[in-house]
């Protein structure tokens, strides 16, 4: 097959970082061939530095003019009510950053969208591409069907706030402004603080809430608890299998100390992941089995590629454009993952009156 065709709706620094840094490398399976920023300087500067050929003011003119398979648009989540539409129904597979949106109202809309367009919507929770959480799926996936280690009983994500860059090259700017874009509004029910706190847990921690679902095989999962200080987030799956979100029980200046347990009746897989900018490096898998009936108690690091997981979305999302596999998260699960967090704030200003995870 041809090369896929990309177009980038926004050049800034998480679309330079994250993103373009990645597509660009790729030649073998891609072309970056169209770019949209709203501000032209700083566009020239990118597009010389990645040669892509094709400049656009805003992603209307982008669609309009340029030929491309399918747009990455790293956006802020806060605008992508107003500007993913325009993709979808132009019918141009279409990858976003995560959260889905701010609010659910708008979250459903895009999926509607999608839906009725049968266009892509893959959104990037790119922690569901590092190869060491891919291997992780696949042995909980085994575990589950084959009973050899009993049933699933616990998830528990811990994710305290550290350097999430990982001292990553600064991003080309020429120093023009943005033009003064709206963002998406919150809740139409809810007062300003309550929206602040929303728009505070699903910038901070909707790829942990995320990472329960991708466990749990796309399970659903309710909340149950959630304590004064907004440190931790308790659930139960549909399934009865316990989940648990430990936001910020403490802090690192240097370090990333984020990971994922998946506890089984006699074993558990653990996976250990680096900060989110880190440069081809995967995260860190633990593998603990004891059961009698199956082996000696025994404990297995695989060795994981150096393959980034911002890397490894970039292949995921061209190979769902190409249709040789399912895009990793696409809109209508990820907006399970609003629900989930309005529920949270939701609980959190019922109880308590305020609060919201620690950040």
């Amino acid at each position: 097959m041809s090369k896929v065709r990309i177009g980038f709706v926004g050049g800034g620094g998480m679309g330079q970082m994250a993103h373009l840094s990645n597509y660009a490398v790729l030649a073998d399976e891609c072309e970056v061939v169209a770019l949209a920023e709203i501000r032209p300087q700083s566009a020239a500067l990118v597009a010389q530095r990645y040669g892509i050929p094709e400049v656009y003011g805003d992603h209307r003119e982008l669609l309009a003019n340029a030929k491309v398979d399918a747009i990455v648009a790293p956006q802020q989540y806060r605008h992508h009510a107003a500007l993913i539409p325009d993709i979808l129904r132009a019918g141009v597979p279409v990858f976003t950053e995560k959260p889905l949106s701010l609010t659910v109202e708008a979250g459903r809309e895009l999926v509607r969208i999608s839906e009725e367009t049968g266009t892509l919507h893959m959104v990037g929770y790119h922690k569901r591409s590092d190869p060491a959480m891919e291997r992780a799926k696949r042995e909980v996936d085994a575990w589950r069907a084959s009973g050899d280690y009993g049933k699933l009983r616990s998830i528990r994500v811990t994710m305290p706030p550290g350097d999430w860059t990982a001292a990553a090259d600064k991003p080309l700017n020429a120093g023009d402004p943005y033009p003064s874009l709206q963002p998406e509004p919150g809740p139409a029910d809810y007062t300003d603080e309550q929206t602040r706190e929303l728009d505070i847990f699903v910038n901070y921690y909707i790829h942990q809430v995320n990472a329960i679902r991708f466990f749990l095989g796309g399970e659903n999962y309710k909340l149950t608890f959630g304590d004064r200080a907004g440190l931790l987030l308790v659930g139960e799956s549909d399934s009865g299998v316990t989940v648990s979100l430990e936001m910020a029980p403490y802090q690192t200046s240097h370090e990333w100390h984020e990971h994922v347990v998946v506890g089984f009746d006699n074993g558990f897989v653990r996976v250990d992941l680096p900060a989110p900018l880190v440069r081809q490096q995967a995260g860190k898998l633990t593998i603990y089995r004891d059961n009698a009936a199956v082996g000696e108690p025994e404990i297995v690091r695989p060795i994981m590629p150096n393959v980034s997981a911002m890397r490894n979305q970039a292949r995921n999302f061209l190979a769902a454009v190409r249709g040789e596999r399912p895009a990793p998260c696409t809109s209508k699960e990820a907006l399970e993952d609003l629900i989930l967090a309005r529920s949270y704030i939701d609980f959190m200003s019922r109880t308590y009156g305020n609060g919201l995870a620690k950040v």
